[in-house]
């Protein structure tokens, strides 16, 4: 963003000075130097609207450059510190189960989980997320990016079943840890959402703990359903081991405000810094002045031009 402005606007009301001077204070410099000039001169002399002209140019540019124009561009420096953040999310079969949502009970799990997630990524604007999609298996729906509409795009178009029946908790961790593991972000989250126990891990609970603790990655995990739904102590033990939190939901309200917790507790942190540079004409004005001035003597000292 830039704009042009005067230094010191006040300089150009001086303008009134020299008005008032050229008009009631007259010049008596023929009477001093040479009283009979204008005789000696006779119609040698012609009155010329030039020398008036370079006059009062001279007189303006040189109030225009003691106003110092200025060129006022302004820049911000904005730093980003986003956050790499993976969403994993169960679509074994019983996500099919209806009347998670109270306002519409014939919407799946699965349905209502999209919907909640996808809000959660329109909020998180300045992160880079991802979506591991699991049930017997785990697979990367879609990588960790910036664009956003993509990534809800990729949300609406997870299907049920398309990894399986059953539910693989540990090996759907494996393969988030590994994602992250590769990103350079400062800040990694995960964040599991599941409605079952681990049935079809090829990896046992040992070794994901051991991972997790190793890995600077937060993990949040979030048990949908009745509490007989889901392995609660097993989601918690997770979660510490991770430096997160555990999250029981048993319907689409409590699951939306758990999302907006855990959007509150990662907030990605934004420096700007406004920098300002100044480019000053003032010598542009100041030289047509005296380009102007000097004109103005030149023709009223050698070819007899008076004003």
């Amino acid at each position: 963003m830039s704009h042009f402005s005067l230094q010191y606007p006040y300089a150009l009301a001086l303008i009134v000075l020299f008005w008032v001077c050229a008009r009631w204070c007259p010049a008596r410099t023929e009477a001093i130097y040479f009283p009979h000039l204008r005789a000696l001169l006779g119609h040698g002399s012609t009155r010329s609207r030039l020398l008036d002209f370079l006059k009062w140019f001279g007189i303006v540019s040189l109030l225009f450059a003691l106003a110092s124009p200025v060129l006022t561009q302004e820049y911000k420096d904005t730093k980003k510190r986003g956050r790499d953040i993976m969403l994993v999310i169960d679509s074994s079969g019983s996500m099919r189960q209806y009347g998670f949502d109270p306002n519409n009970p014939f919407k799946s799990k699965f349905d209502v989980v999209k919907e909640v997630v996808s809000d959660f990524v329109r909020h998180r604007k300045n992160d880079r997320l991802g979506l591991i999609n699991f049930a017997d298996a785990a697979f990367v729906a879609s990588p960790l990016t910036f664009e956003h509409a993509f990534l809800q795009n990729v949300i609406t178009m997870q299907r049920l079943g398309l990894a399986g029946q059953k539910t693989a908790i540990n090996d759907a961790l494996v393969q988030t840890y590994n994602v992250l593991t590769k990103s350079d972000a400062k800040t990694k989250v995960a964040i599991l959402l599941t409605d079952g126990d681990d049935t079809a891990s090829r990896i046992d609970a040992d070794s994901v703990l051991k991972m997790i603790r190793e890995s600077s990655v937060r993990l949040y995990t979030i048990g949908i359903g009745s509490l007989r739904d889901f392995n609660a102590p097993y989601l918690r033990i997770l979660a510490r081991a991770g430096k997160g939190k555990f999250f029981a939901a048993s319907d689409r309200r409590t699951l939306q405000k758990i999302y907006a917790q855990i959007d509150a507790m990662e907030t990605s942190k934004i420096k700007n810094k406004k920098v300002v540079q100044y480019d000053y004409y003032y010598l542009y004005p100041l030289l047509a002045a005296i380009l102007s001035l000097l004109g103005f003597i030149y023709l009223r000292t050698t070819k007899g031009v008076e004003t």
